[in-house]
């Protein structure tokens, strides 16, 4: 995990949000439909679905439809039954890749995931085949821009709030957590007066993967494919690009 940082995919990701907004929302209705209908619909008790919600009013998804998620989980015999699912495969070079989808249809789903990896120099594993390449960590940034405080004062808050490791570089402060203890941190963090930039629960890649340069553009069109998938919520890997743009 150490030397290992999320913001650049972060910042190439929101770029391109304008242009996918009408998928990002679809994703996030589907999240938050989830987290509703296994945990609750009031937010001040579900973490997951309070996490889900900020993520979706930090994209400006409208609360109408937010408030219909929520809604949709909680009508008995309406609405969707959507499965999470993980598949795990490798990219070119054998990089280690996961993705996680919300799905209603697993046939459909697989299907168009095993072609975006048989597409593109990659194929599918087995379950288990890389997910032991990943630690499951909270994460936070929070972006140094007009933040008067050195590492020093911002260790020192990570650390009281009960996080576990800090990384710095001349943009962002980015924070790991123990997952069970990444809402505390969070609200102690947002307590404290910091602007959280992001937050999530993630995974993480224990170490990098190195890829040759004649197969990165490969790889980068395989993660576009499953990216653009609509019933794909998060693609993970281990890859070492120079950037995520």
């Amino acid at each position: 995990m150490s030397g290992h940082s999320k913001w650049s995919k972060i910042k190439g990701a929101k770029g391109a949000a304008d242009q996918k907004r009408g998928k990002i929302f679809q994703r996030l209705s589907k999240e938050i439909y989830m987290a509703a209908k296994n945990s609750g619909p009031d937010p001040s008790s579900n973490p997951s679905l309070r996490l889900m919600i900020d993520k979706a009013k930090a994209a400006n998804m409208p609360n109408d439809n937010i408030t219909r998620a929520i809604k949709k989980a909680t009508s008995a015999g309406e609405g969707e039954n959507y499965e999470e699912v993980t598949y795990e495969g490798y990219g070119p070079n054998g990089v280690a890749v996961l993705v996680h989808a919300l799905t209603d249809n697993r046939n459909r789903t697989a299907t168009n995931i095993r072609v975006a990896f048989n597409k593109n120099g990659g194929s599918l594993g087995e379950s288990g085949s890389v997910s032991y390449m990943f630690d499951r960590k909270g994460y936070i940034a929070i972006e140094r821009e007009d933040l008067d405080v050195d590492e020093d004062t911002m260790l020192m808050s990570v650390l009281e709030a009960g996080g576990e490791e800090l990384q710095t570089s001349d943009e962002v402060f980015e924070i790991y957590t123990d997952p069970a203890d990444f809402d505390a941190v969070s609200e102690a963090l947002k307590a404290e007066g910091y602007v959280l930039a992001e937050a999530e629960v993630t995974m993480v890649p224990q170490t990098l993967s190195s890829i040759a340069a004649d197969k990165e553009t490969q790889f980068r069109t395989m993660l576009e494919k499953l990216e653009d998938d609509d019933d794909v919520s998060e693609v993970f890997h281990n890859a070492d690009l120079d950037d995520e743009e």
